[in-house]
């Protein structure tokens, strides 16, 4: 009797989960939370998916235990952070879309505020490369206004905190090699082949 006590205490109940989503989904629609997340499948691997009232903040390859990576959010912009799928369906649909090769941009808005400076200087050029086309490492500095940081463009570009929505993976390194990638040069190749930019 007791350890069926213990056991059932321990169970989750699907009533309790259910109000816990609805408080969470309603907390991320109307700004109780600073930040909401969820985690979402691809065809290179579980994505995890930040946003607050901004727009889109973290798009993170989530190779590894998804509770560091939120401690380090909850210490960097707020402890206020919830799990809501339904924050995040817009996000989500046109990465579903993209994946299925159906669309080239993203529309929706973006969170700048993890990025610094000179970062959001060197992903603003970035963000500018066409779908199914590359640029360089140097030619990207460039447009960034530093036309001798190609280094500290490559930095700037493994600092990516929004991968493939800021295309990242469309950088090479001159004479067409791949070059480094936060995700990997699995998924630079994928991403690059699915977009037609390389056989």
């Amino acid at each position: 009797m007791t350890d069926r006590l213990h056991d059932a205490l321990r169970a989750p109940a699907p009533a309790a989960h259910s109000a816990a989503r609805r408080f969470a989904d309603r907390a991320a629609a109307e700004h109780l939370a600073d930040l909401a997340y969820t985690t979402e499948s691809s065809p290179v691997g579980t994505l995890l998916l930040v946003s607050s009232a901004r727009g889109l903040a973290v798009l993170h390859y989530l190779d590894g235990p998804l509770e560091p990576l939120l401690d380090e959010l909850a210490a960097e912009r707020s402890p206020r952070i919830v799990e809501s799928a339904r924050a995040l369906d817009a996000w989500r649909r046109e990465l579903d879309e993209y994946f299925a090769g159906r669309r080239h941009a993203f529309d929706l808005a973006l969170d700048w505020r993890l990025a610094t400076r000179f970062t959001r200087r060197v992903l603003g050029a970035t963000a500018a490369i066409p779908y199914g086309e590359t640029s360089t490492y140097g030619e990207v500095a460039a447009a960034a206004g530093s036309p001798r940081g190609s280094r500290a463009a490559g930095n700037a570009l493994g600092a990516n905190p929004l991968p493939i929505v800021v295309p990242c993976h469309r950088v090479l390194r001159a004479g067409g090699v791949l070059g480094g990638y936060a995700g990997g040069p699995e998924r630079k190749r994928y991403l690059l082949a699915l977009e037609g930019a390389m056989s």
